[in-house]
């Protein structure tokens, strides 16, 4: 590129970093070689570096900047003071005329292919050592939105070259060990997309929290997307998997959340200010910012994105809402979660319990224990004690010298792509962020645990609580001819886990997602007169708000949550047990007392199996069952195999599989296999009568164990004699095994007893079983003791393959 001192975006890419900067060279980039691809970018041009060196050169600046900076290194003055000072430098600087008059041309031939009269443009800073693969530099120059006219141009564009020099941008090109003066500063100016009345928001081709690739990450909030990149509002949250978007058949949303969105941007009308803040409307509050086609039209762009420039990316999108068009108004390296091993890492776990004093969105995988210390108001930045946890209403960009100080980071407000949570991660400082009510919670000087290690969900605990770190290295676990899957209970855990090599999920608890994730009796959404209890009723009106049938909202939450779960493991299959409450979990649900009755052993009672043809529970296995067919035929995950819990008789086993075609779910159709628990005698007993309905069994060691010795699993005054290993278990467990591979079908276990004894994971090899499933946090120990086994048996004779 020549030294010219405006260029268009269209003329521009990323060879062109140090004449545009980062952000414009991307800018550039897509418009370019994307748009055919469809993705929109809106118009603009980009001034050079050459114009920013002009600019400093005509000044005379450069000996005053340089005179400032060494008095804030020899200490002589602080950093507000330096940064001001170098500010005011630039703010009674002139532009050299051919600079002016170029700057006019080009926003006159933007504003004429708009359709003429003033443009309203964005102006945004592209720093020079901006967006780097090691250096996302984010949030440390400015932005100015709804700018119109030449004067407001040329003034706006004189104030971004002046936030070269924030306080925020000064401390961290210091801890990046940037020279200043070697940044330049090139200023983008794109035409505004009407999101002040439609929706905008950022996104990530990764996960922030996890590094899975396979997911999109995407914030939306209703107006201007500063909001969002402030942390000023919550935002909804959407997850899009990726594999999934080239079949046109399959609509691959895996998490939907509705933030509260409390407020929201838009243009000022008259006056100096060029955006203002206002309240949203209920609507707006109740209401996902964008359509089902709108979350994978922009995870389709951040694949796009992502394969063009061949690492994860972080994105700003918006949406206009006078024409309903989608756009991309920035791309850049993601630089935290694509920098990590996918081989090592560290597993961080409490190792005992306290009192929540609020909780968020967890930003990080970590824990941390100090003071915490409660600043409200920016001016009192300074007071921060270094290793303190900051407590504050939000983090934006001029908090980040403190942030770096800061043992942990708690928030009111922001969701988990706000800027201060991608500085968060980028410090490797976690942070609990959107907590509504920290600074209300928490007292200053208040010894406080931040954890990050229990899935997205973040929670600030009272006192220190004692935790441990594990350094893991996943490089150096052997290979098993047996299929060693993992227990997966939340779906947050199951992105927490993706880097296991698990061979699949070998249970997934659907009791827990409707435990946590939709908390109602299935029942009390389906016949919500019945629910008498007030509070009850109040409660189930505020979690389906927004449904226009309540039914969906269990319908889609569990969908939703089996998706999330899967997805790391995809293709592999994914074993979804359905619900296996007891009569007495279920009575906890909210509105769950009107329909269950009190029994007197519920361990052998209403459960499983029994409840789903049972017209006491069918219409709400029958939601359970469209939840199951919506992940596999419309999200599209056909690795789902479903298994049925606590099946005593084949006669039951029929009347099951029967209500299950009814409601969609017809075994071999589409694929879909269908499994069984194992772990009732009678499974063992009539096991070649069991196998010849089903696809596969799953030893249930707990109950088999329990049914076996009757012994009750619950009880203390037995727990000596509850042991896997009995021989009489063993015995049971070696039938089921003999049985199921004589009529051709797979077989695995769940439970904790090979973890817990290695010569009963040896036990179980020697008996040639398919698939061992193990919790998470054992899985790395007992595939070692796996494989040793393995190595033991085929010293005495050869091993099958085992069937995955």
């Amino acid at each position: 590129m020549d030294e010219r001192y405006v260029v268009r975006f269209d003329e521009i890419g990323m060879a062109d970093i140090p004449q545009v900067g980062g952000k414009n060279a991307s800018l550039g980039e897509m418009v370019r070689t994307l748009g055919s691809e469809g993705v929109r970018v809106p118009d603009g041009f980009a001034t050079t570096s050459a114009a920013y060196r002009a600019f400093v050169r005509s000044n005379g600046l450069e000996p005053a900047i340089r005179a400032a900076l060494d008095r804030y290194h020899s200490g002589d003055a602080t950093l507000r003071v330096t940064g001001e000072a170098i500010r005011e430098l630039f703010l009674a600087g002139e532009f050299p005329d051919q600079i002016a008059e170029t700057i006019r041309t080009f926003y006159a031939a933007l504003s004429k292919g708009a359709g003429g009269g003033p443009l309203s443009v964005a102006v945004r800073s592209s720093a020079t050592a901006e967006d780097l693969p090691d250096a996302s530099f984010a949030g440390q120059q400015e932005t100015f939105l709804n700018v119109s006219g030449e004067r407001e141009l040329l003034d706006a564009c004189r104030r971004c070259y002046a936030s070269l020099f924030t306080d925020r941008a000064i401390s961290y090109r210091e801890v990046k060990e940037f020279d200043h003066l070697d940044v330049a500063l090139s200023i983008g100016v794109q035409r505004m997309v009407r999101s002040d009345v439609g929706g905008s928001g950022v996104m990530f081709s990764i996960d922030t929290e996890t590094g899975f690739p396979g997911a999109a990450v995407i914030s939306a909030t209703w107006g201007l997307g500063e909001t969002v990149v402030q942390g000023t509002v919550n935002p909804d949250k959407y997850l899009v998997f990726k594999p999934l978007l080239d079949d046109p058949t399959c609509s691959p949303i895996i998490e939907k959340t509705m933030g509260p969105k409390e407020r929201k941007m838009i243009y000022a009308e008259g006056g100096s200010a060029r955006t203002r803040m206002v309240d949203t409307k209920v609507r707006e509050r109740e209401s996902f910012v964008l359509k089902d086609e709108e979350i994978v039209q922009l995870g389709r762009w951040a694949a796009l994105v992502e394969a063009h420039y061949g690492h994860p990316m972080d994105m700003e999108w918006a949406k206009d809402g006078v024409t309903g068009e989608l756009f991309m108004v920035q791309a850049r390296p993601e630089t935290v979660q694509s920098r990590k091993s996918g081989t090592r890492f560290t597993i961080h776990r409490l190792t005992e319990t306290g009192t929540v004093l609020v909780s968020g969105a967890a930003i990080g995988d970590s824990i941390a224990s100090a003071p915490a210390c409660v600043i409200r108001n920016p001016a009192d930045i300074e007071s921060f004690q270094d290793g303190a946890i900051l407590v504050t209403e939000m983090t934006d960009p001029d908090w980040v010298p403190i942030m770096m100080r800061a043992a942990g980071i708690v928030t009111d407000h922001g969701g988990p792509t706000s800027h201060a949570a991608i500085i968060s991660r980028e410090l490797g400082v976690p942070a609990v962020v959107g907590t509504g009510n920290a600074t209300d919670a928490i007292r200053n000087g208040q010894t406080i645990t931040l954890s990050c290690a229990e899935g997205d969900q973040g929670h600030v605990y009272d006192g220190t609580l004692a935790f441990e770190a594990e350094e893991v290295d996943l490089g150096s676990l052997p290979k098993t001819r047996t299929a060693v899957m993992v227990n997966i209970a939340s779906p947050a855990a199951a992105f927490q886990w993706w880097r296991l090599p698990a061979d699949g999920v070998g249970l997934a608890r659907m009791e827990f997602i409707i435990n946590n994730l939709i908390a109602v009796h299935p029942m009390a959404l389906v016949h919500p007169e019945r629910v008498t209890d007030e509070n009850d009723r109040r409660r189930i009106a505020e979690l389906t708000r927004g449904y226009r049938d309540p039914k969906e909202y269990f319908v889609q939450s569990l969908a939703l949550g089996i998706a999330k779960l899967t997805a790391p493991y995809y293709p592999n299959p994914v074993i979804v047990r359905l619900s296996d409450f007891k009569t007495n979990e279920y009575a906890h649900l909210v509105g769950g007392s009107a329909f269950e009755h009190l029994e007197e052993n519920p361990m052998l009672g209403f459960r499983g199996a029994s409840r789903y043809y049972d017209e006491r529970y069918r219409e709400g296995f029958a939601l359970e069952c469209q939840a199951l067919k919506r992940v596999r035929e419309h999200i599209g995950f056909t690795n789902v195999i479903v298994m049925v819990p606590f099946c005593r008789t084949p006669a039951e086993a029929d009347r099951v599989l029967a209500v299950m075609a009814e409601n969609g779910l017809v075994r071999g159709e589409n694929g879909l296999q269908v499994y069984m628990m194992c772990e009732i005698p009678s499974n063992v007993i009539l096991g070649e009568v069991f196998a010849a309905m089903f696809d596969g069994f799953s030893i249930g060691s707990n109950d088999l164990t329990q049914l076996v010795l009757g012994v009750d699993r619950d009880s203390e005054e037995l727990a000596a004699l509850f042991d896997e290993r009995d021989e009489a278990v063993e015995r049971m467990i070696s039938e089921a095994i003999h049985k199921a591979h004589a009529a051709g079908i797979k077989i695995g276990i769940c439970g904790q007893a090979p973890s817990n004894y290695p010569d009963f994971a040896a036990f179980l090899v020697s008996e040639g079983i398919d698939s061992i499933s193990l919790n998470p946090d054992s899985f790395l120990k007992t595939v070692g003791r796996i494989a040793e086994a393995e190595k033991r048996v085929e010293a005495v004779r050869p091993v099958v393959p085992a069937r995955v």
